[in-house]
Parts: C-alpha cells; sequence; structure tokens
C-alpha cells in the first residue's frame, strides 16, 4: 500500500472512532453535521488568512509555525516567524490537515483525550495531531475549504492565531 492510501485509511479510521465517541454522539444531538467540503482555498483568500495570522502573532509577540492546506489537506502556505522552535513546523502541518480530514477544530480532539477511557485511542490514529490550535477554514458557501494550524506557544494562543487567520479569509 502506497504512503498515501495507509495516511487515507488511518484518516478514516479516525473518522469512524470519532463518530463512536461520546463527545462526538453529545455533538451530534446539539449541532448539524460538520461542514461539506468545497473547492479548495484560493492563494487570495489563503494570503488573506496568513496575513491575519501573521498579525495577530506579531502583536502578541509569538513565535509560531502557520500553516495552510487546502479542501484536499495539501499544503498552500506556510510560514515560521523568527525563533520558532523547529517542532513547530511538523505540528502546524499536522494540525490544519487534522482540522480539514476530521472537519473539525482539533480542540475537539484535544478534550476527547482529556476525558481519558476510549477516547485514548485515537492516540493510535497515524497522522492525526490531537492539540489545539487546527481550525477548519469554512468559506462563503458553508463548506470546508481549507484549514489553519498553528503551533509554537500555548494551544490556545496557538488556536488565537488560527482562529484569527480562519475568520480573515471568508
Amino acid at each position: 500500500m502506497t504512503d498515501y492510501c495507509c495516511a487515507r485509511v488511518g484518516f478514516v479510521v479516525a473518522a469512524a472512532m470519532l463518530a463512536s465517541l461520546p463527545f462526538a454522539a453529545a455533538h451530534a444531538q446539539t449541532a448539524a453535521a460538520p461542514p461539506a467540503y468545497g473547492l479548495g482555498i484560493s492563494l487570495d483568500a489563503a494570503k488573506k488568512a496568513m496575513a491575519a495570522a501573521e498579525a495577530e502573532a506579531n502583536k502578541n509577540n509569538w513565535p509560531v509555525a502557520i500553516a495552510i492546506v487546502d479542501s484536499a489537506s495539501k499544503l498552500v502556505m506556510f510560514v515560521k516567524i523568527d525563533n520558532t522552535q523547529q517542532g513547530s513546523v511538523d505540528i502546524a502541518i499536522g494540525k490544519a490537515t487534522t482540522a480539514v480530514n476530521l472537519r473539525r477544530q482539533t480542540k475537539a480532539l484535544q478534550d476527547a483525550i482529556g476525558q481519558g477511557g476510549s477516547n485514548l485511542r485515537l492516540l493510535a490514529v497515524p497522522g492525526l495531531m490531537p492539540l489545539e490550535g487546527g481550525v477548519p477554514i469554512v468559506g462563503a458557501d458553508g463548506k470546508i475549504i481549507g484549514g489553519i494550524g498553528v503551533s509554537g506557544v500555548m494551544s490556545n494562543q496557538d488556536a488565537q492565531v488560527a482562529e484569527a487567520g480562519a475568520s480573515a479569509a471568508k
């Protein structure tokens, strides 16, 4: 099997696991299904998202890596602010990819794992980045056009930067 096939199988397994978790069932009763996938984010929208995310990081003096992927989880844009730790590069890309592949903010996964029990099986899914700071980018039509992932500071701060970027892409 190719790496691509293995990665896709892993995300299908992750989606099935998420559907069976208590947090997913509770979420389904209180909210609509996650948005459908749309066309990939345009370069113009990605530039707007990146500019807003960078501005938020710079305003707070946070050295972060910022990744933007399209609706097929392929990297569109990446920035690593000076003095960002090296490990944040792969983490930011992983958060953006996870947000798109599972059509939800990565905080939902972090929270589920924090509850322990059967939720811990999420840690076995290849390619899953269950850390806050990954946010789907939803277009004007309500469909997922991409994702943004941020890493380098506290997870809630990463999410603050990601949210700023995702909001600006609309």
